[in-house]
């Protein structure tokens, strides 16, 4: 049943529950003559809340921080972590406050409010999101959920004329994320020395996430410790296969600092973001990020450090050493299991033989040469063998590209499969519509202008991204020569 006002909703306060320490609670500081720039329709349907809620005065007073979401506990949450691998020591949400967890239809979500003042955890920053940051963090999370990897979403983003400092002085917004959860690997690196408060936070996720965790193989003796080694394995693996699919679709988180890595594997924390245009297997999305640690092809093997370091933190509820360095090193393999299995289908076979990966890594090389586009290159190769003239052209190096296309037309053949099967597999799966940072930016050019068209255009292709639609295909197109020139950091 569908709740007509945000005030009807059912709310519960389980990670307020924990304990004090665990958080500051506090209000927002809420936005000067706010007003709605959009909400997300199918997040409120998550948590069972009609759209007619989104012209209620109600919503736009939660949504920008001057009224407190009712029955809810709103609080700023305190973690940890390492910041391009090195030790930060406490972090906590500088700019955020946590409302409260909606019982939704089917599941709880709790949600948070982005750019909404300073917290006792904000060390040297504002408290502030500006519009720029919190529509591509809007925008993100629904393009991610439609190419069905995991990831937070946003349910509304709110905009002020305050001002906020950064580069420039830009126009002030918050943006209301929405999560199960927003414990983070540094969450419990912020409790590695004490024992009980670490203790108590990992019976919490445990219990509400991971229930499973709690039970042993049958027949086998079981200890406490054991089921911390069930809660990294999950976590292992959940995260393994996130970075594969970050990996096969060609985004760039930015910023995978330890505070950034969900402990349910999902996306978290969308900043200088990107999805690749021209591939480089060493493209960097953060301006900010100068040594490159964070470059796409490093992704997978900073999401393995992370895991080692969330690890090290589990040690203080006794786990056994070598049962945890045991579960670390299956990370590999389920990444590997993972990526073969997103490119398989994204290359259009039916299963991964030998040779595979040799053919897949020299995919890469050819289109990292090229520079060619990563998002259209997969969705044009599926008529590559109709049109392989067509296909050779697009590259500089047409020897090479025809050398390989022989490669991969043998390797076809070896399927047996009928080739209009092989094409819609490959269609279905190779997006035509992704969160380029120059559509982003236009959508943001217009919001400023208090027009949410853009963002709505956008969404209708980002949450149904590999569906070809007339009247859409500017949104298909490689970016134009301008888009070279936007920039994305840690700024904001």
């Amino acid at each position: 049943m569908f709740k007509r006002s945000i005030t009807e909703l059912d709310v519960v306060n389980e990670f307020a529950d924990l304990t004090p320490a665990f958080y500051t609670e506090l209000a927002p500081q809420p936005l000067t003559d706010p007003w709605l720039v959009h909400a997300n329709a199918d997040v409120a349907a998550l948590l069972g809340l009609a759209p007619e809620a989104f012209d209620q005065p109600a919503f736009l007073k939660i949504m920008s921080g001057a009224q407190p979401l009712p029955r809810g506990r709103t609080l700023a949450a305190a973690y940890s972590g390492h910041q391009f691998g090195v030790w930060a020591g406490q972090l906590g949400d500088g700019r955020a406050h946590l409302l409260g967890e909606v019982v939704g239809p089917s599941g709880n979500w709790e949600i948070q409010l982005k750019g909404s003042g300073l917290t006792p955890y904000s060390r040297m920053g504002d408290g502030r999101a500006v519009l720029r940051s919190s529509i591509r963090e809007y925008l993100a999370g629904e393009a991610m959920a439609g190419l069905g990897i995991p990831t937070t979403r946003a349910l509304a983003i709110v905009a002020s004329d305050d001002p906020v400092y950064r580069e420039t002085v830009e126009t002030a917004a918050i943006v209301a994320r929405v999560s199960p959860t927003f414990v983070r690997f540094g969450s419990f690196q912020h409790w590695a020395r004490s024992p009980e408060n670490l203790r108590r936070l990992f019976d919490y996720v445990v219990d509400t996430f991971y229930p499973e965790c709690r039970r042993g193989p049958a027949g086998q003796a079981d200890t406490p410790s054991k089921a911390v080694c069930r809660f990294l394995r999950e976590v292992t693996h959940r995260t393994a296969r996130l970075m594969a699919d970050w990996q096969t679709v060609g985004f760039c988180h930015g910023v995978m600092n330890t505070d950034n890595m969900s402990i349910l594997g999902l996306t978290l924390d969308y900043g200088p973001y990107g999805f690749m245009d021209a591939f480089q297997a060493d493209h960097i999305c953060n301006h900010t990020d100068t040594g490159g640690r964070y470059a796409w092809n490093a992704q997978p093997s900073v999401g393995h450090w992370n895991l080692y370091r969330l690890a090290s933190s589990l040690l203080g509820l006794d786990a056994d050493p070598d049962d945890m360095q045991a579960v670390l090193q299956e990370y590999e393999g389920v990444f590997l299991d993972k990526y073969r299995r997103n490119l398989r289908d994204k290359l259009g076979l039916s299963s991964w033989k030998e040779g595979d990966d040799q053919l897949a890594d020299d995919w890469w090389r050819l289109l990292h040469l090229d520079r060619a586009d990563f998002t259209l290159s997969f969705r044009r190769l599926a008529f590559a063998l109709q049109d392989s003239d067509a296909f050779i052209a697009r590259f500089r190096d047409a020897d090479a590209a025809s050398a390989w296309l022989e490669r991969y037309r043998d390797r076809v053949a070896r399927d047996d499969r009928p080739e209009q099967e092989r094409i819609a597999r490959m269609l279905a799966v190779n997006p035509l519509y992704v969160l380029r940072n120059h559509l982003a930016e236009l959508a943001i050019r217009r919001a400023k202008q208090r027009d949410a068209s853009e963002i709505a255009r956008l969404l209708t292709v980002l949450r149904d991204p590999c569906t070809e639609r007339p009247g859409y295909e500017a949104y298909a197109a490689e970016p134009p020569e301008w888009a070279a020139g936007i920039e994305v950091s840690c700024s904001s």
